[in-house]
């Protein structure tokens, strides 16, 4: 396990039983970058991966 995965397996323990919709995602996103705006950039990487993630099996 990564070291970054501990902070997944917290969010999975604390919250996976819940159902939350993309766009309420999103705002949480928006939010986290308002608030740190240094990990812009990552957090827009794993959005556009996210999008994109259909467009693998298309090819």
């Amino acid at each position: 396990m990564y070291f970054t995965d501990r902070g997944i397996e917290e969010l999975e323990q604390r919250r996976g039983e819940e159902e939350v919709s993309l766009a309420w995602l999103s705002e949480q996103l928006r939010t986290f970058v308002d608030l740190n705006p240094d990990f812009e950039v990552p957090v827009e990487r794993l959005a556009t991966w996210l999008a994109r993630l259909d467009d693998e099996d298309e090819d």
